[in-house]
């Protein structure tokens, strides 16, 4: 037996070591951190064992159970109504599925966590969106009644609270010192499902995803379903370096590839609900563009880097400061930009009023100005006055008119996407996104966005507001 053992480790070692295209030299066999993975395992190649590690975090994680009375205002970005399940879901928040029929009482349920002892929870903006009860289930039984102290639909995060003392609580992580291949952990309730554990390894870093402009997301391979939704992401100390957000799918469920909002974003983002009620971000006023190969060049650039400033709105900071458009932006405050998401990101986390140091090419020269920044203010509102919103069955989009203070800072255009479905979900237009215009008729009204579509060739170019640029987005029409 004695002997049995001996050899079989070493069996093993010959076969990965010949697999990896290591030979026999020496007294050594296996490259040095083989070597050691098989030493610290005993002499056995191992995968960690979690056991102790969601024995101590499961308790600080919770269900949330949801109860409105009307639907939710916008979906989760990326969702498409009942009866379209043909057409590819592709970035997709994985809160609750939404209930069928119109029951006067619709029932959901996501996950969260609990950040302080005194009941502070952190979850999903989309799982208490519009909530008229939330209750808590700690994995003790125990249940609360929950408060929704601010929601944040931009960065998808809400901080809501229950009445409690000494409750468990979870360490928040540095999401910076993650590594790309470093395992993590998911605990939530897909499906219901309390405290299910679900692990994989980080697959990318500051991934950007069509809706999510602001986020600098972690990529992962972890299994991830609906109601993971507001979950820890956790390293193998037992640390939260992420909130599960969203999954791609084509189908709805999990298919290798989960998002998770950096635990630093997020905690910035519910310290300014508890303090304010409400987060600030900065606003430079331009309409940017990644540069490919072909633009950097075009601007005497040896590398593609940097955002590419297409335009410039009149009265905003950027334009104070003296940027123009053909400007490339590439440092804010000393930090490389790579891309226009990037830009994005770096001025959103800054504070209205804040003077940043932005560094730039220009005409082939570098300039450096200085920018006051200005606040970025809520997205485009829906009018209260048309409850029926508008289907545009071609384009695929369910649309409403603005509030008149909308209407004003769209120039008096404008509808409000609040549905997606079909050919613009393929296109990637997205609840939240105002049409302005068809190709280059302007869309005063839901009736003018049906007239122009049904009107229209199989291929139209969509204007669109979406945060703080304005875009044409090409969709080929059903």
């Amino acid at each position: 037996m004695k002997r049995r053992n001996l050899v079989a480790p070493a069996i093993v070692a010959a076969i990965v070591a010949a697999a990896l295209g290591y030979q026999h030299s020496g007294s050594s066999l296996l490259p040095n951190v083989l070597a050691d993975t098989l030493e610290s395992n005993g002499g056995r190649l191992g995968l960690p064992d979690f056991t102790e590690l969601v024995t101590a975090t499961s308790p600080a994680v919770v269900n949330i159970s949801v109860a409105r009375s009307k639907p939710v205002s916008h979906r989760p970005r990326g969702a498409m109504p009942r009866g379209q399940g043909e057409v590819p879901e592709f970035f997709k928040r994985f809160g609750p599925p939404m209930p069928e029929g119109d029951e006067p009482i619709q029932r959901s349920s996501g996950s969260g966590f609990i950040i302080s002892a005194d009941g502070n929870i952190v979850t999903n903006a989309h799982v208490v969106a519009d909530a008229d009860e939330i209750n808590v289930h700690l994995s003790d039984k125990r249940q609360f009644k929950a408060k929704v102290i601010g929601v944040d639909q931009v960065s998808d995060v809400a901080l809501i609270k229950i009445e409690g003392n000494q409750l468990p609580t979870l360490k928040i992580g540095d999401p910076a010192k993650l590594k790309v291949g470093e395992w993590v952990i998911a605990i939530g309730s897909p499906f219901g499902f309390d405290n299910t554990v679900s692990a994989g390894v980080v697959s990318a870093k500051m991934r950007s995803l069509p809706n999510g402009n602001y986020v600098p997301f972690i990529q992962t391979d972890v299994a991830i379903n609906p109601g993971n939704s507001g979950g820890p992401l956790l390293n193998l100390k037992g640390e939260v370096v992420g909130i599960n957000s969203q999954i791609y799918s084509e189908s709805g469920g999990y298919m290798g590839l989960s998002f998770a909002i950096p635990i630093d974003v997020a905690m910035d983002v519910q310290n300014q609900l508890a303090h304010g009620g409400k987060v600030q971000r900065g606003r430079l006023g331009v309409s940017v563009q990644t540069l490919d190969q072909d633009l950097a060049r075009s601007f005497g650039m040896e590398t593609p880097q940097g955002a590419l400033v297409n335009q410039v709105q009149d009265n905003m900071p950027a334009a104070k400061a003296g940027i123009k458009a053909g400007d490339v932006i590439l440092k804010v405050d000393g930090e490389v930009v790579e891309d226009s998401a990037m830009l994005s990101r770096l001025i959103a986390s800054k504070k209205p009023g804040q003077r940043v140091a932005v560094e730039l090419r220009r005409n082939g020269k570098p300039e450096s100005l200085s920018v006051a920044l200005g606040e970025m203010t809520p997205m485009i509102a829906a009018s209260d006055e048309t409850p029926d919103p508008t289907k545009t069955g071609r384009l695929g989009v369910v649309v409403q008119p603005l509030d008149e203070a909308a209407r004003q800072e769209a120039g008096g255009r404008g509808v409000l996407v609040t549905e997606v479905a079909g050919a613009a979900a393929r296109a990637g237009i997205r609840p939240g996104d105002v049409i302005l215009a068809v190709n280059s008729a302007a869309v005063q009204s839901p009736a003018d966005l049906k007239r122009l579509v049904s009107s229209a060739n199989d291929r139209i170019a969509l204007l669109v507001h979406r945060d703080d640029a304005e875009i044409f987005v090409p969709v080929t029409l059903g």
